[in-house]
């Protein structure tokens, strides 16, 4: 008896997130062919809504995000006919790792799909672009903390080397950062710079010295990798990422959570760049004249080599 209600349990379990959302409708209706209490189906409801957040977070965090134990998820797994919580999250981390796989190929597909402006021209889809990173901005301004920004900016200032990380096209924000901290500083550097190993740039830092990197879903596994491998050899580690369900929020120092949802076919990096500019400024100003110089032996340089066209 035991064997087939555990075996019926499997069965009723909601082998996707969509249809897990949809038995929150149906339970909600009194449709369903199982029922929770208010409080369960709230915190279900509140889970389908956060699928990243679930696919990437421990019980014990997880259930502190919603308010309630982790003995309650618990509960609300095996209500569900999962054998446990882990099974319940392996849902989730399915759809994680499916929408992960399809991500850019889904975001040329929704531009090709979109004809809200396609009679309009191409200053439209530039136009939406630009309102969208306009969007993510304010969503980042609404995240930033004026002591967490400048306890950043001043561990960048102090450091004896910098090195910054990027993976695919965060490679582009970590080259900026790597130009404009290099401008108002010494020992800045690219992490995988050109004839560097990231293991032996990694062996040549010490404690006190910073890692700073970029990485948003969908995560690469190197930079997840890179961050735990500093972190864990004494690195000061600043991570700019996307939400604080991202996996490199655990083993930084500091974060910063910069939106980047857009029509542009891969990830918006728009309000990376406003960001990045925004820290590169507030470094140089806690460097003060140690910056100036910086900045002025650049031009040196420029000028020797006869680099600027005039």
């Amino acid at each position: 008896m035991a064997d087939e209600e555990r075996a019926g349990n499997v069965t009723m379990a909601p082998p996707t997130v969509q249809a897990l959302r949809e038995l929150v409708v149906r339970i909600s209706r009194g449709e369903a062919e199982i029922s929770l209490g208010s409080k369960a189906l709230k915190v279900l409801a509140s889970l389908v809504e956060r699928p990243d957040e679930v696919a990437v977070s421990s019980i014990m965090s997880l259930s502190a995000s919603v308010g309630v134990n982790a003995s309650t998820l618990s509960r609300l797994a095996r209500s569900l006919g999962y054998d446990s919580f882990a099974q319940f999250q392996q849902v989730f981390r399915d759809a994680l790792t499916r929408g992960q796989q399809r991500f850019y190929s889904e975001q040329g597909q929704r531009l090709l799909d979109d004809d809200e402006h396609a009679g309009s021209g191409p200053l439209a889809v530039v136009a939406q672009l630009a309102q969208e990173s306009i969007r993510n901005i304010d969503g980042c301004l609404s995240q930033l903390d004026a002591s967490d920004l400048a306890a950043a900016a001043g561990v960048l200032a102090r450091a004896r080397r910098v090195r910054v990380f990027g993976a695919r096209q965060m490679h582009a924000v970590a080259s900026l950062l790597s130009y404009g901290l290099g401008l108002v500083r010494p020992d800045v550097g690219l992490l995988d710079g050109p004839g560097q190993s990231i293991a032996a740039s990694l062996a040549h830092m010490r404690g006190g010295d910073v890692l700073l990197l970029s990485g948003v879903s969908p995560y690469s596994r190197q930079a997840v990798m890179v961050a735990s491998a500093a972190s864990a050899a004494g690195i000061s580690v600043i991570a700019l990422t996307d939400s604080r369900a991202s996996p490199l929020t655990a083993c930084a120092d500091h974060a910063f959570f910069i939106p980047h949802a857009s029509s542009f076919i891969s990830n918006s990096i728009g309000a990376y760049a406003v960001f990045c500019e925004g820290l590169i400024n507030l470094v140089a100003k806690a460097l003060g004249g140690k910056a100036l110089k910086s900045l002025e032996r650049h031009e040196q340089f420029i000028a020797a080599l006869d680099i600027e066209m005039r």
